[in-house]
């Protein structure tokens, strides 16, 4: 860590609701953009991002885990039972084990495993699922996605 990195207090991963949908999309709006080139960009607003995550929380099907320190909303993890629909961090906290501490209580809360897509492009994100000992089950034009962009469906078998 460097001296301009900031200084986590205690991290807390709690159950997300419908009532965190904007601190989510927040933080999905924000991880969107500093993604590109990694990842092509988003086609949705930032309202319709909040629109489309309080509805998505609010969803039976749906589990999410919000990591936290205090009140503040640093990333999430959007979970289906069988997929993980969704990580993001908050662009100027990556790579200090939010995702990880995420992607513990995916694991822990899907034994049976998952699968998940990810884009081609995000290669910082396929290494870390490698190293999480997800495997690639199948590549695609991109075709069947929003954005037209090739991506991987890897899948985490315990």
């Amino acid at each position: 860590m460097t001296s301009a990195d900031p200084v986590l207090p205690e991290v807390s991963v709690r159950r997300a609701s419908p009532e965190d949908g904007p601190a989510i999309a927040s933080v999905y709006t924000s991880a969107r953009i500093a993604a590109v080139p990694q990842m092509p960009p988003a086609l949705h607003t930032a309202e319709e991002d909040i629109s489309f995550f309080t509805r998505r929380l609010g969803d039976d099907e749906v589990t999410a885990w919000v990591a936290e320190a205090g009140p503040e909303v640093l990333g999430f993890a959007l979970c289906t039972p069988t997929f993980l629909d969704g990580i993001y961090i908050r662009p100027d906290l990556k790579g200090q084990g939010i995702g990880s501490l995420l992607l513990d209580v995916v694991e822990a809360t899907h034994p049976d495993g998952y699968e998940l897509w990810v884009f081609e492009s995000n290669t910082g994100a396929r290494r870390l699922y490698q190293r999480r000992g997800l495997v690639a089950v199948e590549h695609t034009d991109g075709s069947g996605n929003e954005e037209k962009a090739p991506d991987v469906r890897m899948a985490w078998r315990p």
